[in-house]
């Protein structure tokens, strides 16, 4: 369970008091499935999770492409509590190759990757209504000096699905094709011979979070405030000097 770093040093200093509510929804057609991934792979084999090119690590064993989408906020304010939203769809009737070779549902998880500061919120600071929604997914930091990468489940990104490769290369058996047409059967020109059971893949999306100074907001407010005060004062002299005209004039 996002690129450039927008942050300048100054705000990096403010965002170290930052803390981060992940929700992590999964979304299918009528209902909600939570089930474990394999993040201990890309924990065990990388350092970081995203390569220099910007790809997280888990489309190395996730290879077929899925579409992922995050939410955050535009803007938060230092030593806030706010939730970010990553939405995983799929089929709750597509299954999976398990590890025994049977079909079964598919492991959901997510990587965050979020900017230097930020980190998990602790229990105290999250609300109820936010704990309903966590339910009993699990969070943990990707590595202990990583505080502001989150490992869900098992990533922006998401996988469904077990991967087709594991991180030595060897191939795990969601790569085994079953055939549609038995022997003798007749079939359709062009129709096809064998279907993948496979239907994992890897989906991976970048969101901007502004941390915002509180000092430039309380600015922006005095600078209204200002101005509205300004637009005030204008109007009733504007007014005196009309009624020192009209008794000008009658004089």
């Amino acid at each position: 369970m996002q690129n450039r770093n927008p942050f300048s040093w100054r705000k990096k200093q403010m965002a170290r008091s930052i803390y981060v509510s992940v929700s992590i929804m999964i979304y299918v057609l009528s209902q909600v499935s939570i089930s474990n991934a394999y993040p201990i792979f890309a924990q065990q084999g990388y350092e970081n999770p995203r390569e220099t090119t910007g790809r997280i690590v888990c489309a190395n064993c996730h290879l077929a492409n899925k579409p992922v989408e995050i939410e955050v906020p535009q803007a938060v304010l230092p030593d806030t509590v706010f939730e970010a939203i990553v939405r995983i769809p799929y089929d709750m009737q597509l299954k999976q190759v398990l590890a025994n070779g049977k079909k079964g549902g598919l492991n959901v998880g997510a990587v965050l990757i979020l900017p230097e500061g930020f980190e998990l919120a602790p229990t105290d600071r999250i609300s109820p209504e936010l704990k309903e929604k966590i339910g009993n997914l699990s969070f943990q930091s990707y590595r202990p000096n990583k505080k502001n990468i989150l490992v869900i489940g098992p990533v922006p990104g998401g996988n469904r699905g077990r991967g087709q490769i594991y991180p030595d290369g060897s191939k795990s058996n969601n790569t085994v094709y079953n055939a549609t047409s038995a022997e003798g059967e007749s079939i359709k020109l062009d129709q096809p011979l064998t279907s993948n059971p496979n239907v994992g893949g890897f989906g991976q999306g970048d969101a901007e979070i502004v941390l915002q100074d509180p000092l430039r907001i309380q600015g922006l407010l005095f600078f209204f405030t200002s101005v509205i005060f300004a637009q005030v004062f204008l109007v009733l002299k504007k007014k005196q000097f009309e009624k020192v005209q009209l008794y000008e004039m009658n004089f």
